[in-house]
């Protein structure tokens, strides 16, 4: 973990700053990252499963819009993952 100590007449501001840049310089908080979004990675079928079935599903999407059963626009409950 990375350690500042605060300097005589220093702003929180300033020693928040100081502590976040020692803190990327040290690789630790790319290192948690790596860890907490690790995933496993996947067999060649299933990967490639899984790619066709999205095929699929946009082709079936962009047919439903050129015969006008699917509006263009997407729902703003969905519009980000």
């Amino acid at each position: 973990m990375a350690e500042v100590k605060r300097k005589k007449s220093e702003t929180f501001e300033s020693l928040l700053r100081r502590f976040h840049k020692k803190l990327q310089q040290s690789g630790r908080l790319i290192q948690s990252r790596k860890i907490r979004f690790y995933e496993r990675p996947k067999n060649k079928t299933k990967a490639l499963k899984e790619a066709m079935r999205r095929k699929e599903i946009g082709e079936k999407r962009e047919y439903l819009k050129k015969i006008g059963k699917l509006k263009d626009e997407r729902p703003f409950n969905n519009h980000r993952r």
